[in-house]
C-alpha cells in the first residue's frame, strides 16, 4: 500500500505519545496523519475519515481503548480487514485476550521503539492491501460472472423463443402468437398474486404451450374447416407430444414449459385433455395458459376460422367459465383485459 496514501488514525489520550508517533511516522513517508486524544471522537473520525488503520491507546479517561474497539467491530464488515494496533503498556495476558477477542490485530507497546513502529504498522498496512487487491478481484471475477450468467440466461431466453416459432411457423407464421400468449399468461399470474421469479417462469414457458404441433401431420394441423373424429385424435397428441420433447430438463422453466405444453388443453370440469383432469389437479400455470391460449385463438384470424371480436370472445369466457376455465383465473384474467384494452366487463 502507497505509503503517502495510507489513512492513519492515532487515538491516544497523551499529547506526547501521539507527538512521537506522528514524527516517526512522518520521517517513514506516511503523510495522512489523523490524531486525536478524545476517546469519545474516535468513532466519529473513523465514519468521516475511513483509515486503512488505527493505531488506538486501551486505557483512556471516559472511554477505554476497548469500547472504542467495540464500537469500531460494529462499523467494521466481517469480510473486510481493517487492522487495529494497540498501543499500551499493560501487557498483562488479560489485556491481549480482551483487545484480540474484540478485533485488535497487534499490539505495540510502551515506550515505543521505532524501527518496530515502522514494521508493524507496515506489515499490517501490507495485509490490508493485498486484502483489498483479493476483494477487488474478487468482485471482478464475480461481475464476470453475474455477466456470463446473464448472457446465458438470455441466450436460453433467445433460443427458447425461437423454438416456440418454430412449433407456431406452419399455422401462425409471424410466431407473434406465442409471444402474446406468453405476456398475457405472465400478467394474468401476476394479477393472481404469484411471485415475481414464477410470473417470469409461466410468461417464458407459455410460449412453448404449441410446440408439439411439430410432431402433428400438415393436412391435419392446415386443414380449413372442423376436424372429423380421427383427425381431432390426432391434433389432440401435440400436447403430449410437447410434453415429451421438453421431458427430463433441468431447468426450471423448461420443466414449467413441459407441464404446460401436456396441460393447456385440460378444463376445469374435467371434460379436457389429454387425461381429463379436473380443478386444481390441473396445474395453475395450465389453467392460466389454457385461457389465454383460447381468448388469443378467437381474437385472430387462423386457417380455419376468422377472429371474433373482443367483446364476443369475452361472452364465450364467461359462458366457460367454472366449465372450460377455472373462476379464478377468469376474474384475473378479466381485470388484466381491463388493464390492457380498457373492455369493461359486466357481471
Amino acid at each position: 500500500m502507497n505509503k503517502s496514501k495510507s489513512r492513519i488514525l492515532i487515538v491516544d489520550d497523551q499529547e506526547m505519545n501521539i507527538s512521537l508517533l506522528v514524527r516517526m511516522l512522518r520521517r517513514a513517508g506516511y503523510e495522512n496523519l489523523y490524531t486525536t486524544q478524545d476517546p469519545v471522537q474516535a468513532l466519529p473520525m473513523f465514519e468521516e475519515i475511513g483509515p486503512d488503520i488505527v493505531l488506538l491507546d486501551l486505557h483512556m479517561p471516559q472511554m477505554s481503548g476497548f469500547e472504542v474497539l467495540e464500537q469500531l467491530q460494529e462499523r467494521i464488515p466481517p469480510s473486510s480487514y481493517l487492522p487495529v494496533l494497540v498501543l499500551t503498556a499493560d501487557i498483562t495476558p488479560e489485556a491481549k485476550r480482551q483487545a484480540l477477542s474484540q478485533g485488535a490485530k497487534d499490539f505495540l507497546t510502551k515506550p515505543f521503539d521505532r524501527t518496530e513502529v515502522i514494521l508493524r504498522i507496515g506489515n499490517l498496512l501490507e495485509t490490508r492491501s493485498l486484502h483489498l487487491a483479493l476483494q477487488n478481484q474478487n468482485e471482478i471475477l464475480e461481475e464476470r460472472v453475474r455477466e456470463r450468467t446473464a448472457d446465458l440466461e438470455a441466450a436460453q431466453m433467445e433460443i427458447l423463443q425461437l423454438l416456440a416459432r418454430a412449433s407456431e411457423f406452419r399455422d401462425d407464421v409471424t410466431g407473434q402468437h406465442t409471444r402474446r400468449v406468453g405476456e398475457w399468461a405472465g400478467e394474468v399470474a401476476r394479477a393472481m398474486g404469484l411471485a415475481d421469479r414464477e410470473v417470469e417462469l409461466i410468461q417464458a414457458a407459455a410460449q412453448l404451450h404449441d410446440i408439439g404441433k411439430i410432431g402433428i401431420p400438415d393436412e391435419v394441423l392446415m386443414k380449413p374447416g372442423r376436424f372429423v373424429e380421427e383427425e381431432f385424435e390426432q391434433m389432440k397428441q401435440h400436447t403430449k407430444i410437447g410434453a415429451e420433447i421438453l421431458a427430463g430438463s433441468r431447468f426450471p422453466v423448461l420443466q414449467q414449459a413441459e407441464a404446460i405444453a401436456l396441460y393447456h388443453h385440460e378444463k376445469w370440469d374435467g371434460t379436457g385433455y389429454p387425461y381429463g383432469r379436473k380443478g386444481e389437479e390441473i396445474p395453475l400455470a395450465g389453467r392460466i395458459v389454457s385461457l389465454v391460449d383460447f381468448f388469443d385463438a378467437l381474437t385472430h384470424t387462423r386457417p380455419y376460422k376468422d377472429s371474433w371480436s373482443v367483446e364476443e370472445a369475452v361472452d364465450e369466457i364467461k359462458r366457460q367459465e367454472g366449465r372450460h376455465f377455472d373462476p379464478a383465473v377468469v376474474k384475473a384474467f378479466m381485470q388484466v383485459l381491463n388493464e390492457r384494452t380498457g373492455v369493461k366487463v359486466t357481471e
